[in-house]
């Protein structure tokens, strides 16, 4: 059973100073998460995690696990000048992008960051627009066709396809682009990939690291090439449903190791440092949405209107993705009543739940959307002259801290130039 880090006091008391909707992140959880992640990959010392800023690109987040050991995995401007600003320098930034204009590379080496080339092409584009390529630097490998992990009940517990992913390099590619950088001054090789998002299975990270380790090897034996890391990426999912298991990072780390001791050891890779960049993992389960009962309907369904919308959390609209949905106070009654809880947005889609089994709820009920510190806010946007909300921290101690005020009408007209 899913448990909000958040109880109905506590709510109560933030909304006197916050009205809702607003999201709310747990900084004890994210700690936790941040140390077991550490912990299950503690057996390679070069280790290190590199945020994916896009998942919750904010400061006070980031400042948290900047301050345990992380570091920013960038693929905008925008996200490697709010890096900078969170004081994150040279190689604590990976720059992992595709169609990337110029300037885009012209800030990353300025930053020093380590920079993640998508494509071949970009190879002679890079040191073109830089005049040199740096002594470091990545490609992002595409090993196409179906990736497929394990079965169950339902079918393959994992399934995705990277042939029709836009990102990333050949295996040719890959070698070629390796040999390529040599010749123009690269010392040092990593190699990243990613293959399949969400995933809850213990067995992808190892799956994925032996893909990788196995090329790695390849490559360093014909091209003399020096690969310092693997970059594992993300896709290590959470349990969005109460009924789904969560993924056991110690587990999943050791699968990694083991991988690494029968591959990269004895392909005398044993230096290389494993890196990840974890986003949903790190953050979803940490952050809260936190909305009002403010209507409700009776017609052909029974609905609840919240004061909360799409624009604050899109991927039910979109994907039709599942967030559980606690009423606080709530907690242990039975969830004897059937709701769509829908937003105000003039779209059919904006519905937080269909269907969904609830207890009684009334108006004034303060609900909690669970599993939004990641691709939550980050992903809201202006429709309709919405606006977004604000932010906020649970601290350690019980506090609560703002880390970005919501937004006003006057910045809704900010950027408007009137004629």
């Amino acid at each position: 059973m899913k448990r909000p880090f958040l109880t109905l006091a506590q709510a109560k008391e933030i909304i006197k100073t916050y009205p809702t909707p607003f999201h709310i992140y747990d900084e004890a959880g994210i700690r936790r998460t941040a140390r077991a992640l550490r912990d299950a990959f503690a057996w390679n010392p070069g280790f290190r995690e590199y945020f994916a800023v896009k998942a919750t690109p904010t400061p006070g987040i980031l400042k948290i696990l900047q301050e345990e050991g992380c570091g920013t995995d960038c693929s905008s401007l925008t996200e490697l000048m709010m890096a900078d600003r969170c004081g994150f320098t040279g190689h604590d930034i990976m720059f992992s992008s595709n169609e990337t204009p110029a300037k885009e590379y012209q800030l990353a080496d300025q930053l020093g960051a380590i920079i993640n080339l998508d494509d071949i092409t970009h190879v002679d584009f890079l040191e073109k627009t830089l005049g040199h390529v740096p002594e470091l630097v990545c490609c992002r490998y595409n090993p196409g066709g179906v990736f497929q992990l394990g079965e169950s009940k339902e079918g393959f517990q994992v399934m995705d396809n990277p042939g029709e992913a836009k990102y990333g390099m050949t295996r040719a590619q890959l070698e070629e682009a390796f040999v390529r950088l040599k010749a123009m001054g690269a010392k040092r090789f990593g190699i990243h990939a990613f293959l399949a998002s969400n995933t809850i299975s213990n067995d992808y990270y190892p799956a994925l690291a032996r893909i990788l380790f196995t090329a790695a090897a390849e490559i360093a034996e014909k091209t003399g090439c020096s690969i310092a890391f693997i970059n594992l990426s993300g896709g290590v999912g959470i349990p969005y449903r109460p009924e789904q298991p969560a993924n056991d990072i110690a587990v999943i780390g050791e699968g990694v190791r083991q991988a690494f001791q029968e591959i990269m050891v004895p392909a005398g890779l044993g230096d290389a440092a494993i890196f990840t960049e974890l986003g949903r993992f790190m953050l979803g389960p940490n952050g809260l949405l936190i909305t009002t009962a403010v209507h409700e309907k009776h017609i052909y369904k029974e609905y609840i209107g919240v004061d909360a919308c799409a624009a604050n959390l899109m991927r039910p609209a979109i994907y039709g993705a599942y967030h559980h949905i606690t009423v606080l106070g709530r907690e242990d009654e039975p969830a004897d009543h059937v709701y769509d809880v829908v937003g105000s947005l003039c779209e059919n889609s904006d519905k937080f739940a269909i269907n969904r089994q609830l207890p009684a709820i009334h108006m004034g009920d303060i609900l909690a959307i669970h599993d939004t510190g990641a691709h939550g806010f980050s992903m809201g946007y202006n429709y309709n002259g919405k606006l977004r909300s604000a932010e906020l921290l649970l601290r350690e101690d019980g506090s609560v801290k703002l880390l970005r005020r919501a937004e006003t009408p006057e910045d809704y007209f900010a950027t408007i130039v009137w004629d």
